[in-house]
């Protein structure tokens, strides 16, 4: 997506537009992908361009640019706006996105997700401030050597601070025990909306930086939750935990 953002406001091409979707159907051996089955781009365009041109432009300087050649082979099927002209989109085609593609903004179908979107909220609303903490909370514990993967679930309740309920899944790679693991969180982390608000700095105006590629994962952009702030408190308790086991 980013670099179809990047190809249509370039020099050498001109025709695309804003509206776009990117789809991949991916083949995996275990956690490793090992080739791409299928690839499926809609993009808007100009009016005086044929789809031959368009497909021709996304399938040469954006799937082969992006996609690694070893994921891809003679099989791989590229569908590029397979309902044929795509001219009009944005507001005037599709209005009332917001809270409609809540998925794309996360993990993709990778992952669990709560149901709250995030536009259009401010940080004081658990949808967006709790998504954020929970994701600043497994990647430190991952980073810290807790579990090689970790899924973290915390409930809210109207009214009331603290959450009601925090759980994890490690997806049977776990290090030290689930228990000792949400000690750690309960120490460390303090999950409270206000204080999620104030250790992320979640007031400052950066969330129009995520109004488009997702909110989790990325590198382009300095996101407080996915600073690796923690690591280092994490990895004492580890250490105390397998101490006193020994």
């Amino acid at each position: 997506m980013i670099e179809m953002g990047r190809l249509f406001t370039s020099e050498s091409v001109t025709e695309g537009h804003p509206d776009k979707i990117c789809d991949q159907i991916v083949e995996y051996e275990g956690e490793k992908p090992v080739r791409v089955d299928t690839v499926l781009i809609s993009s808007q365009h100009d009016e005086n361009i044929t789809h031959d041109k368009i497909e021709k432009d996304l399938i040469e300087f954006v799937i082969k640019s992006v996609i690694p050649h070893k994921f891809i082979d003679s099989n791989t099927r590229y569908l590029v706006n397979p309902t044929g002209r795509f001219v009009k989109g944005g507001p005037e085609a599709d209005s009332g996105l917001t809270g409609r593609k809540i998925i794309v903004d996360t993990y993709g179908g990778y992952g669990r997700h709560g149901g709250g979107a995030f536009s259009g909220k401010d940080p004081t609303k658990v949808d967006r401030s709790g998504a954020y903490a929970a994701r600043w909370v497994a990647k430190n514990l991952v980073a810290a050597g807790a579990a090689d993967k970790i899924e973290v679930e915390i409930a809210y309740a109207i009214g009331v601070a603290r959450p009601v309920s925090i759980s994890v899944d490690t997806f049977n790679t776990e290090k030290i025990s689930k228990d000792k693991i949400l000690e750690i969180i309960n120490k460390l982390f303090d999950l409270r909306p206000g204080a999620i608000i104030r250790d992320l700095d979640l007031r400052r105006p950066i969330y129009i930086k995520t109004a488009a590629y997702g909110h989790f994962g990325r590198t382009d952009i300095d996101l407080p939750w996915e600073r690796l702030d923690k690591v280092n408190e994490i990895k004492k308790e580890l250490d105390s935990s397998l101490s006193l086991k020994i």
